[in-house]
């Protein structure tokens, strides 16, 4: 198995599990961030999709990060007299091995029908913003009367939009009001929609259409799109692209209730709109965003009936840090419980061909420690008084028979509590290591933590 290959794998098999999780993890966080507002819950589920994308791709081992965790915690704590050394040892790596090894056939056929699942992605993306510049270039130009006008430069002036950049168009291959463009901002209307709607309802089409482009949603959803193509295959990606586009209609009607009567007058028209789409047939525009872009109406119309949430800054902290705490946990737990995959295990001239084999995580309490040696608390420094706080962080290779065969200073402190920490280790002793029988070398990391007493 080539090494693109075992990548390959590596990452459809932990996509597999970790974009449940992270969208779990996701919509807890979302639900409390309704009781702070329309604004973080969308944050909050752009947030999970970039997780979703990016966290398959890490390799970082978590239990480094969580021993850092320990070492910063372990500095605001006093040691003994004159001096206190605590040891932190980290999980390990080892390269005897993957975590799963399957056949050549498997693997191949995995890959290319991955493969092929992304190039059709790739080519239904293409084809939208394809569809989607078809139709700007076949809409005719709409010209305002002096109503229409005055209700979209007072809709403008509300949301900072500048209207003289805004193209106004009719299409009838729109079934509502839709924004589209990046650069050239295009308003698409349906036929006669000025004329058979009335003022207030023209004015909230208006203003939710230009909400979105106060918030550049079009390239928005673009830049979502083309990043969630790796793992555009995945059920919960869609899930959660529609919580996307659900809560950013919540965000812009908010904005748009603002830009015209109220949230009353704003929710009526929404209703009246409803029914004058309903009338139409929605076209296959993948990329347009439009007032009718989620399939949420009803909570729409309730989220705008409740009013405004008026949250003190207490509960906003205590909302805030509940959702990093377990944006925190889910990336941990991704982190800690990746798997890597491999080829089948062979005659050793087989491996020999193979590309180098994967590492693999070794948690803490499977390296046992048959000898420890405590490093001493260097005198010069207590003499002198010129002590200082901090730790040393060692890399550490174990060798086949427990033995440390490599030490290497990763975080230095200080040239004498470096060489306390590494005289130290040097006379440590392991178990050895065990993989399908047989001793192997595992990579790992001690902290040496240096405090003294208040």
């Amino acid at each position: 198995m080539s090494a693109l290959e075992s990548w390959l794998l590596g990452y459809l098999l932990n996509a597999l599990w970790q974009v449940p999780l992270v969208f779990a993890a996701g919509w807890v966080a979302a639900r409390l961030a309704r009781h702070i507002g329309p604004s973080m819950e969308h944050r909050i589920w752009v947030g999970t999709l970039l997780l979703q994308v990016v966290l398959p791709f890490c390799r970082v081992r978590a239990g480094s990060l969580w021993m850092l965790a320990e070492t910063l915690v372990s500095w605001s704590k006093p040691g003994g007299a004159g001096g206190g050394v605590r040891i932190l040892t980290g999980p390990g790596t080892t390269a005897g091995t993957a975590v799963l090894r399957l056949p050549h056939a498997l693997v191949a056929a995995v890959a290319a029908g991955y493969v092929c699942c992304l190039l059709y992605f790739v080519g239904r993306l293409g084809w939208g913003l394809w569809r989607t510049a078809t139709l700007r270039r076949q809409a005719e130009c709409v010209v305002l009367n002096s109503d229409a006008l005055g209700l979209l430069e007072r809709s403008a002036n509300v949301l900072g939009v500048d209207c003289d950049r805004v193209w106004i168009g009719s299409s009838p291959a729109v079934a509502g009001p839709l924004t589209l463009g990046i650069r050239s901002r295009t308003l698409l209307l349906p036929p006669n929609f000025i004329e058979n709607g009335t003022p207030d309802d023209l004015h909230a089409a208006l203003a939710h259409e230009l909400a979105h482009i106060a918030r550049r949603d079009f390239a928005k959803n673009l830049i979502y799109e083309m990043l969630s193509l790796p793992i555009a295959w995945h059920p919960v990606l869609w899930l959660t692209r529609s919580r996307v586009a659900e809560t950013r209609e919540i965000v812009c009607d908010a904005m748009a209730a603002d830009a015209v009567l109220g949230r009353e007058s704003y929710a009526h028209a929404l209703l009246r709109l409803a029914r004058m789409q309903s009338d139409r047939i929605a076209p296959r525009t993948l990329h347009a965003i439009g007032i009718f872009d989620a399939n949420i109406f009803e909570r729409r119309i309730m989220n705008l009936s409740r009013g405004r949430l008026e949250r003190n800054g207490a509960r906003k902290a205590a909302i805030g840090a509940v959702c990093g705490l377990l944006a925190a946990g889910a990336c941990t737990s991704a982190l800690a419980l990746r798997m890597d995959v491999a080829g089948p295990l062979g005659n050793s001239a087989a491996r020999a061909a193979d590309s180098p084999p994967t590492k693999i995580h070794v948690k803490a309490d499977q390296l046992t420690v048959v000898k420890k040696v405590i490093p001493v608390y260097p005198e010069k420094a207590k003499k002198d008084k010129d002590t200082i706080e901090g730790s040393v962080l060692l890399d550490v290779t174990i060798g086949t028979d427990g033995n440390p065969e490599n030490i290497v200073v990763e975080k230095s402190l200080r040239e004498d509590y470096d060489t306390s920490a590494l005289e130290a280790v040097r006379h440590w002793q392991w178990q050895p290591y065990l993989l399908n029988g047989e001793p192997i070398k595992v990579e790992t990391t001690i902290t040496i933590v240096y405090s003294m007493a208040e």
